[in-house]
């Protein structure tokens, strides 16, 4: 069975995630699919459904490889915060978590080559510190919020706003990377040596 790997994700932060534990993909293909949310979906639906989406997509255009693909949809209650298009719509996300736990949801899906797949949640569960409209405004200027589910970046700035995790911190990231690991191995892939 071919151990070509390939990510189906633009996503700089899960290619980094991978290599950091050694997993690097032979390729990267966004599958560029519609990632609205469907009305009255539940956000973990959406994590899981976009994640099984982009994996089929991009088997289709690489067929004998081993597939990657993974979503992240961060929720306050059953409201999905995507990724804020303005600073203002960015203000409001971060309006919303100030002083309240939210679930970061990430759906990951693997197909292999022989097309056996695999196909798991992974919920986070994070907890921001009261927010000061000064608190908002310093990091909104430092635009890590752009093109962030939820408006933020933990592995940066944002760290600072975060008192408590439960769960996977690199599912806040962008990819639980052990989960990933254990999905990939446990449909045949080895690291190449």
């Amino acid at each position: 069975m071919s151990q070509r790997l390939v990510l189906a994700s633009a996503s700089p932060r899960r290619r980094d995630l991978l290599e950091q534990i050694g997993i690097i993909a032979d390729a990267v293909v966004p599958a560029e699919i519609d990632e609205a949310p469907r009305p009255r979906e539940l956000p973990a639906q959406t994590a899981r459904r976009l994640a099984v989406e982009k994996a089929n997509a991009v088997a289709e255009r690489e067929p004998g490889a081993f597939v990657l693909a993974a979503d992240t949809v961060v929720a306050v209650g059953r409201r999905q915060l995507g990724k804020p298009e303005t600073a203002a719509e960015a203000r409001d996300f971060l309006n919303r978590l100030s002083g309240r736990r939210h679930n970061v949801l990430g759906g990951i899906s693997v197909i292999a080559p022989d097309e056996r797949r695999s196909d798991r949640l992974v919920t986070t569960m994070v907890r921001f510190k009261r927010l000061s409209p000064a608190d908002i405004e310093s990091y909104l200027q430092t635009d890590e919020w752009q093109g962030k589910a939820g408006g933020y970046a933990i592995q940066g700035r944002a760290a600072a706003l975060v008192p408590a995790i439960n769960g996977s911190y690199t599912n806040i990231v962008g990819l639980d990377i052990a989960m990933a690991r254990a999905m990939l191995e446990g449909l045949g892939w080895k690291a190449s040596s």
